[in-house]
């Protein structure tokens, strides 16, 4: 039997093994068999990446920005060349259907689109003449090493929320891809290097807490971005923050979806189906909480759903007539699992159950089937908790305010969806929610990538949100100068202000 293939990390240029180091399985999701193994990073070989990385940094922050976009453009045409390619890879490691995976891919995209602009981006401010024979000007300059922290469930996409921006503004970049989904990180390091951007710049290492640890402690990164859990995402930012970096760092969602009485119906649970049951609920925005206002509006919602709930098409991602693949790990669909079982135990109804879902020929898959709960309520974990899987919770408001009251209650204001027919109620609800993301009439609101994208309250720990302008201010710093050039002899002190003349 041939030994599963190691996924290396990526430093200096060239990947890079430890010699006897330490191997974490990662797992093909449709069969439940190992394909590879990862090499974990020791907190000696995360120095060995930030070397390589300061190294490299100042040729690249003096690189004009026009010359780092033209790094971009060649970029985004290799990622396009390899698309079918990439997206397999990211299936056969995530388990998500293929032609989700390439959506992903698009997004991830649209973001180094985004940073072909750094030029325009990048452009300062002058005043000219703020005192006399006195003039100003600001300049935003790269921070230096930056690092990146990304999570399983989309092993292209937040990379690529990260490092285009980071690149182009003029930073040397660490990804610290997840474990379960490594090999993408790779493979857009070797992407990169053919697109001409010079060794050492970007750098890959995989790990575990180990790595993390060594990224936020290690005094030569000036900044780190992450996107995952709340507990870890306030963790990093504590643990960064103290040590002197700037952290954003994006955490959980319990996003709601609120449908008025007035609603399209069929129109909402089409969009419930995709956002709630897509990428099988590992998603960051995906819909886990269907909120319809009135008892009538809710019974219809839930008759509606329930068979389609029942009639999704699952299996592996490799099939793009799938609706959903498998879960990423045995442990995590275990977990949603456990999270079924608790809404039983709570008293909620669980009009929909796809526990025992067995597919034929892929009997050691990590597969679920969807999940449809009735009469949550929010005092139930299944409410409070993120569960990140195919498990939607019907929670019945009586009002719109009953409504509204209840999504601002939560802990987590990542993104929230209104389905109406009433312009001035979305725009009330838009106003009034406390969530970073609103959809109206949109399931899952993730803004463009010349938007920024980011929650509220204990979704985000931080200042700034990600890509977009936000991005771009994450990853560069404010420097001001105010300019005199003498054209006759000194007229001695001057003890005023500026101004004051």
């Amino acid at each position: 039997m041939t030994s599963p293939r190691l996924i290396p990390h990526f430093i200096g240029g060239a990947p890079r093994s430890i010699a006897q180091g330490r191997l974490a399985p990662v797992y093909d999701p449709a069969t439940g068999g190992v394909s590879a193994q990862v090499d974990l990073a020791t907190t000696a070989l995360v120095d060995e990446a930030v070397a390589a990385a300061t190294a490299a940094f100042p040729a690249w922050a003096a690189t004009p920005p026009h010359l780092r976009a033209r790094v971009m453009f060649r970029l985004r045409e290799l990622i396009v060349r390899e698309e079918d390619r990439l997206a397999a890879l990211i299936t056969s490691e995530h388990g998500k259907i293929v032609t989700d995976a390439k959506g992903e891919l698009l997004r991830g995209l649209e973001v180094v689109e985004f940073a072909c602009g750094i030029p325009q981006l990048l452009k300062g401010e002058f005043n000219e003449s703020v005192g006399r024979s006195i003039d100003a000007v600001s300049i935003r300059q790269p921070l230096g090493v930056v690092a990146g922290i990304t999570p399983f469930n989309f092993p292209a996409m937040v990379p690529m929320w990260m490092f285009p921006v980071a690149l182009a503004c003029g930073n040397s970049f660490i990804l610290k891809p997840s474990e379960r989904d490594p090999s993408l990180a790779v493979e857009l390091a070797l992407l990169l290097k053919e697109a001409g951007l010079p060794d050492g710049v970007f750098n890959v290492v995989h790990g575990d807490k180990e790595a993390v640890d060594a990224l936020l402690d290690h005094p030569g990164v000036d900044a780190i971005s992450f996107v995952g859990s709340t507990p870890i995402a306030e963790y990093i930012h504590q643990r960064g923050t103290a040590n002197g970096k700037r952290v954003q760092a994006l955490g959980g969602a319990k996003n709601h979806m609120v449908i008025l009485p007035d609603a399209d119906m069929e129109q909402a649970v089409d969009a419930l189906m995709g956002a709630g049951y897509g990428s099988a609920g590992e998603r960051c925005m995906a819909i886990s909480v269907a909120v319809p206002v009135g008892q009538a509006t809710a019974d219809r919602l839930v008759e509606m759903l329930a068979p389609r709930v029942r009639a999704l098409k699952v299996g592996p991602g490799s099939d793009a007539s799938n609706d959903m693949g498998p879960l990423v790990t045995g442990v995590h669909r275990d977990k949603v699992r456990s999270y079924v079982d608790l809404g039983i135990e709570e008293g909620a109804e669980l009009v929909v159950d796809g526990r025992d879902l067995r597919l034929q020929g892929y009997e050691e898959g990590f597969f679920l089937g969807g999940c449809l709960f009735d009469h949550v309520t929010p005092d139930m974990r299944i409410y409070k908790e993120e569960i990140f899987g195919p498990v939607l919770s019907v929670v019945r408001a009586g009002s719109f305010e009953e409504a509204i009251g209840l999504v601002d209650a939560h802990e987590y204001g990542n993104g929230t969806a209104i389905f109406t027919r009433d312009g001035r109620t979305a725009q009330d609800y838009l106003a009034r929610v406390k969530v970073g993301m609103v959809g109206i009439n949109v399931p899952i609101p993730v803004p463009m990538a010349f938007h920024s994208f980011g929650g509220w309250k204990r979704s985000l720990f931080g200042e700034h949100h990600m890509h977009g302008p936000e991005g771009v201010r994450f990853y560069t710093r404010l420097k001001t100068a105010t300019m005199r050039w003498p054209t006759g002899p000194s007229t001695g002190a001057d003890f005023l202000m500026p101004t004051q003349k």
